[in-house]
């Protein structure tokens, strides 16, 4: 094989959602990733928790995309029969003061299109979560969890059904422009051995890495790449049976770049507490042991906050992921950078970079925003 139509970097979510699409309209359309497996990273590390489109400034590539993507992400699970469960979510206030901001948030939803927000009082939060201590609440019935292993297995059966194949293990080293597209050189990662391929289109959905393959692509100038920075967020499971049936987020704290430590479920109903936020130099999944009892002690006090019955002793580590962010510590929203020739001047390529929470959720909308772009 020496020429294709497509290559995608990277079999993410992303990534493959956009083989699913692509391989639609194009024929020959090859994914390519450095692990073995698709879904080894990003895509397999976080909440699994499908969104609404609450949180994101008006107008942003995150709100539209995580609400088209919510409604699509729903009837493709229904469709291909992926496991999936609409919890609904509760955004807790735990005094008057965030009660305000829990307003906030209900009129930043509204003016992304999310209209089916409800406030709910102390009482009806003692009826339907009694183990949850807080004034008042919001409710977003379109919050969800999916098997996000069950999603990504039926984005590559899509993909391979219209013709498109995944080959692992290949690790993008660089690619030149030519006059049909570009020569990318792959190098198989077991036995270093390198080759080259040809494909006019060519797309950049290496997440982690996306900022390291663009830098590797004839053409490109360093100011038509974003800086990245590696956020590590921290997860703990808890051990007996959930003490709630919703998704419990407290209100976002302010100067952060996350959503606090919230609970989430799995499909067996398992609970799960976190992410944190902590920003790191380099890919790194362990949990630091030597400070595992401060970040226990951290994590119960956010939890607390919440749920003052949780027993400490019932947290326990459980997995952590990194998100490939676009604003470092104490900055500001970065949204979303999805740059096509328009923003980058070469044409074929499409490259998005920061491409994190709410990507699970926004995923076939962001697919379907790619192929409107070539």
């Amino acid at each position: 094989m020496d020429k294709v139509n497509v290559i995608i970097i990277g079999a993410g979510v992303v990534g493959l959602a956009i083989a699913a699409k692509i391989s639609q309209r194009y024929k020959q359309v090859l994914i390519i990733d450095t692990n073995d497996q698709v879904g080894q990273e990003t895509s397999s590390r976080n909440s699994e928790v499908i969104h609404a489109g609450i949180y994101y400034p008006q107008d942003s590539l995150k709100a539209k995309l995580c609400v088209r993507g919510n409604a699509l992400l729903y009837s493709h699970c229904r469709q291909y029969k992926v496991p999936f469960k609409k919890t609904g979510k509760y955004i807790v206030a735990v005094n008057e003061q965030e009660q305000a901001q829990l307003n906030q948030i209900k009129l930043k939803a509204n003016n992304n299109g999310v209209s089916d927000l409800e406030f709910l009082n102390r009482q009806h939060l003692a009826k339907t979560e009694p183990q949850l201590t807080a004034h008042s609440a919001l409710f977003s019935p379109s919050t969800g969890i999916l098997d996000s292993h069950e999603y990504m297995q039926s984005l590559l059966w899509q993909a391979q059904k219209n013709g498109a194949f995944f080959v692992g293990c290949s690790e993008f080293i660089k690619a030149l422009k030519n006059k049909e597209g570009f020569s990318v050189e792959i190098k198989n990662t077991i036995d270093e051995t390198s080759s080259q391929i040809n494909c006019s289109l060519l797309i950049n959905a290496a997440g982690l890495n996306a900022q390291h393959c663009a830098n590797n692509i004839e053409g490109l100038s360093s100011s038509d790449i974003p800086p990245l920075f590696y956020c590590r967020g921290h997860y703990f499971t808890y051990q007996g049976k959930s003490p709630f049936k919703h998704l419990i987020y407290p209100v976002p704290e302010k100067n952060t770049t996350g959503l606090g430590i919230h609970s989430t479920l799995d499909m067996a109903g398992q609970i799960k507490f976190g992410p944190d936020i902590q920003y790191i130099d380099q890919i790194n999944y362990q949990f630091d042991e030597q400070g595992i009892n401060q970040l226990k002690t951290r994590f119960a006090q956010a939890i607390k906050r919440y749920w003052p019955h949780l027993n400490t002793d019932k947290l326990q580590t459980g997995y952590t992921g990194i998100r490939p962010k676009l604003q470092g510590p104490g900055q500001g929203f970065m949204d979303f950078a999805i740059h096509d020739q328009s923003q980058h001047g070469v044409e074929g390529l499409i490259n998005l970079f920061g491409i994190e929470s709410p990507g699970l959720t926004a995923s076939l909308a962001i697919a379907e925003h790619v192929c409107a772009q070539l």
